[in-house]
């Protein structure tokens, strides 16, 4: 309770001393071009309005001519700063309403000149429109003074009344212009929060997504750990050890990445039990787009041809002719993995349906080109009408996709098409992959055959890790 008395009086009287004798700040030029050619026009408007009140001054007071130069120029000096110094423009145009009364003759019903009145309630919505209330609120408490003072009593009320309105619409627009202001950046923040959690929900999904890749080969090297004393014989005690304790690991990392997919995985939501697509999905895709009425022409070329070896990095030529095409034996083609196969059937699904959807009617094209090292999907269309940001998930879940499989992708418009360009590296061949597969398919000698005999048994590891699942 002692802290109450100080603390109001200083938020009282803070805006007086702000608006008496605080330095203020002056306030930034317009920034139009057309006030370079306003702002001298103006000062001659003023230049001429003061001629106008010295010879008003002139014809109906008895002063000398310094006093006729002195409150001609301070009837129009004040509006000169209100621009930038509304503040100081009040002070000055205050301190007028005293000299600017000098030597009134009886004909004249105010004591000051017209010029003089029409200035400083110009300076009074100036003031009110970028200041704050309670500083206008003082500047109009103040200005009534000398109404009061000097005017006679048949005007002296009128007068107050249009100082309050002008300051009272002033306020009105004032707290207009804070609202908009404040409107304008609360729907900038909204935008920003709607981007930001457009990308964390695409970041879920392809988490989700990439748990179901990356379980599925957890699962079958658990698979493999755990059968492989009974479909390889002769294996010492130790690799057997070895052989449980990596399935025993792969176990592990699918229990832990389950519950990773439960905290990302919403309450309601569903689990997919179907298979991720990938690139042998594509011709479906591309065929339901068609099926929609959507224009689509697909090129192949590269590893991406069916059964076509890569393509040198060089050559950006026209697509290779699958029936001509070198044929590559499989094991020396760009091995592509279940993430980018899905991150690839994604991209593309997302392009066509932002084709559809933004650009109806217009034809698209999709190259996919198979490299060494990456595979290139370039997907265009026309433009329709005017490229417009969209708050989606579309564009951000590409480039998350890219990304996280160390790739890029650029969206944008190209002259009259908007192309996105994806670039998703693919995985080296591995060399021992052709003698481990050799080994794989080759038959089983009559020893190992023997040793595999209890079908029951090899079985029943494999089945537990599927139930573990």
């Amino acid at each position: 309770m002692e802290t109450i008395g100080p603390v109001t009086r200083r938020n009282a009287t803070g805006p007086l001393r702000r608006l008496l004798w605080s330095l203020e700040t002056p306030r930034p030029a317009p920034r139009a071009r057309a006030w370079i050619y306003v702002q001298p026009l103006g000062l001659l408007a003023l230049a001429g309005l003061g001629l106008a009140a010295g010879a008003y001054l002139t014809e109906t007071r008895k002063l000398d001519d310094v006093w006729v130069s002195i409150v001609a120029v301070g009837s129009v000096l004040p509006v000169a700063f209100t621009l930038r110094r509304p503040v100081l423009a009040w002070r000055l145009g205050f301190v007028m309403l005293f000299l600017g009364t000098l030597e009134p003759s009886a004909q004249e019903s105010w004591p000051w000149n017209t010029v003089q009145i029409l200035g400083f309630l110009l300076i009074l919505g100036r003031l009110a429109v970028v200041e704050d209330a309670s500083l206008t609120i003082w500047a109009t408490a103040l200005s009534l003074v000398p109404v009061f003072v000097y005017a006679p009593d048949a005007n002296a009320w009128g007068a107050a009344i249009l100082l309050v309105a002008i300051a009272a619409l002033g306020d009105i627009v004032a707290r207009r212009r804070r609202t908009r202001a404040l409107l304008a950046e609360k729907e900038e923040l909204t935008e920003l929060e709607r981007a930001k959690r457009a990308v964390l929900e695409e970041r879920t999904r392809i988490a989700r997504e990439m748990h179901d890749v990356v379980a599925h080969h957890m699962s079958m090297i658990a698979v493999r750990a755990e059968t492989a004393p009974y479909r390889v014989g002769e294996l010492s005690p130790a690799a057997k050890d070895e052989l449980a304790g990596i399935a025993s690991s792969a176990r592990e990392a699918l229990t832990d990445m389950r519950r990773l997919l439960g905290v990302l995985r919403a309450e309601e939501g569903e689990a997919l039990l179907a298979p991720q697509p990938g690139l042998a999905e594509v011709d479906d895709l591309i065929a339901n787009a068609l099926a929609a009425g959507v224009d689509v022409t697909f090129r192949r070329s590269g590893s991406f041809a069916a059964g076509a070896g890569p393509e040198p990095d060089g050559d950006r030529g026209a697509p290779v002719d699958n029936s001509q095409a070198p044929r590559e034996e499989p094991d020396r083609l760009p091995t592509l993995g279940g993430a980018a196969e899905l991150a690839a059937y994604r991209i593309l699904q997302e392009a066509l349906a932002n084709a559809a959807r933004h650009a109806p009617g217009a034809p698209v094209s999709i190259d996919a080109r198979g490299l060494a090292d990456r595979l290139e999907l370039i997907v265009r269309n026309r433009v329709t009408g005017p490229v417009t940001p969209s708050p989606g998930h579309g564009l951000p879940g590409m480039r998350e996709r890219a990304t996280l499989l160390g790739g890029t992708l650029s969206a944008g418009p190209d002259g009259d098409d908007f192309v996105v360009r994806a670039v998703l590296p693919l995985t080296p061949p591995d060399p021992t992959a052709s003698d481990q597969s050799t080994d794989a398919t080759r038959p089983p000698s009559p020893r190992r055959s023997a040793d595999a005999a209890p079908s029951t048994e090899a079985q029943r590891p494999a089945d537990a890790t599927r139930e573990a699942q």
